[in-house]
């Protein structure tokens, strides 16, 4: 049986069980630990892993006024001071040159 037929067998018998009243209705500690269990499962596959990291890093990466702002805040911690600081140690720099 193919893939889609059983997604759509399952569907039906879910309808059909939530209007009987039949259906089994997940406690919040359930769905808690299914979902705990499904991120494990999923974890697992490191070629996934890369491939969700891959795609928020281009997602942010599109964002300019974002990678700027980490620019920015990269050189004031990697390098010390301000970026103010920054601007005047290097015209200082040219005018002693």
């Amino acid at each position: 049986m193919s893939n889609e037929k059983q997604r759509q067998i399952a569907s039906e018998g879910g309808r059909a069980a939530h209007e009987k009243g039949t259906a089994h209705e997940f406690s919040s500690a359930e769905a808690r630990e299914a979902g705990r269990k499904g991120g494990q499962v999923v974890s697992q596959d490191r070629e996934h892993m890369a491939a969700i990291g891959r795609e928020g890093g281009e997602a942010v990466s599109r964002d300019r006024e974002h990678m700027s702002a980490i620019g920015r805040k990269g050189g004031e911690h990697s390098h010390g001071g301000t970026t103010e600081q920054h601007r005047e140690a290097g015209r200082q720099r040219h005018k002693n040159s």
